[in-house]
């Protein structure tokens, strides 16, 4: 399969949240308002959503990506349905720490409801396409990509694209062909993200790209196969140990020793390793851990979890 990769650097970004108010950025950039540059973003989504609707054409490179292509609803597709009354659009609502978004994101299909739903913490298998409003394209992977959604030190995913992704799930299974490449079920998630600047570069687009600054966008996808991280292999899923519930893993170090507790194997310091003071058990045996497939033990009942508790070795 060929395999056409504009730019895999485009999403692999931290996105540093700045002050509401305009400053300097300290590196040259004068942030704009972030509510102010909401709002212009909402609306060009608005009506972007009110004018076009989208089609799916088969790619004769992979068979099993479908390039989704947006239009506008005029002339001989003047009868097609707008996305904004699409049943397949949804949409939730998303923080980037200072400004509440409302991400819109069009579910065609979420995948099989069987398979795993990803969250900011994972891996997702998939294949994608990045465009702007006025459909240039910036990015764009036919063939399988496997990204690492968190953030634990070497960039992450921008987060419009992470919330738009945790959406949806994968195939129910693949085979591989007498070329040894992969075909997955027909029944793996399609759909489409539009991201406001705040959730994806703001102020400062990737050099080297048509993105500029304040520049909504949009990400097309066929999500595969959504991989459930550990990354310390201490048994406790790494969306799970973010205690301070706001979907970024760095800033969790429970005994304060310098390790975030996503790499941590020994989260509160006391000699004894996390997966010594926990029970998992994947009775299921589908792959990943559910939490009701995991015992937080407790033995003083103090209401901290051994794992936490330095006062239980």
């Amino acid at each position: 399969m060929m395999k056409y990769k504009l730019i895999f650097t485009l999403m692999i970004a931290a996105i540093t949240l700045v002050s509401c108010n305009d400053d300097d950025g300290g590196n040259g950039v004068t942030y704009r308002d972030r509510a102010e540059v909401a709002a212009e973003n909402q609306q060009e989504i608005l009506t972007f959503l009110e004018t076009h609707f989208y089609r799916l054409e088969d790619n004769p490179a992979n068979t099993n990506y479908q390039v989704m292509v947006f239009d506008t609803i005029a002339g001989e597709n003047a009868d097609e349905t707008p996305l904004i009354d699409s049943e397949f659009l949804k949409s939730k609502s998303v923080s980037d720490g200072v400004v509440d978004y409302t991400l819109y994101y069009l579910q065609v299909r979420k995948g099989n409801e069987q398979e795993y739903q990803p969250t900011f913490a994972d891996n997702v298998i998939l294949t994608y396409k990045g465009e702007l409003l006025d459909g240039e394209l910036f990015d764009q992977s036919i063939n399988y990509t496997n990204f690492q959604l968190p953030n634990l030190g070497d960039g992450g995913l921008i987060k419009g694209f992470v919330e738009g992704v945790n959406e949806f799930k994968g195939a129910s299974g693949f085979v591989t062909n007498e070329d040894g490449t992969v075909s997955y079920n027909d029944d793996f998630g399609i759909g489409a993200v539009f991201i406001p600047s705040g959730l994806g570069y703001f102020a400062e687009p990737p050099i080297s790209t048509p993105i500029v600054a304040y520049e909504s966008l949009i990400f097309s996808f066929q999500i595969y196969k959504g991989i459930q991280n550990d990354h310390d292999s201490d048994g406790i899923p790494s969306y799970m140990e973010d205690l301070s519930n706001d979907s970024y893993l760095l800033n969790d170090d429970s005994d304060e020793d310098g390790v975030v507790d996503a790499s941590d194997i020994d989260d509160d310091n006391d000699g004894v390793l996390t997966i010594d003071e926990i029970e998992v058990n994947d009775a299921n045996e589908d792959g990943w851990i559910s939490p009701d497939e995991i015992i937080l033990t407790d033995s003083n009942n103090d209401g901290t979890p051994d794992y936490l508790d330095p006062d239980v070795f």
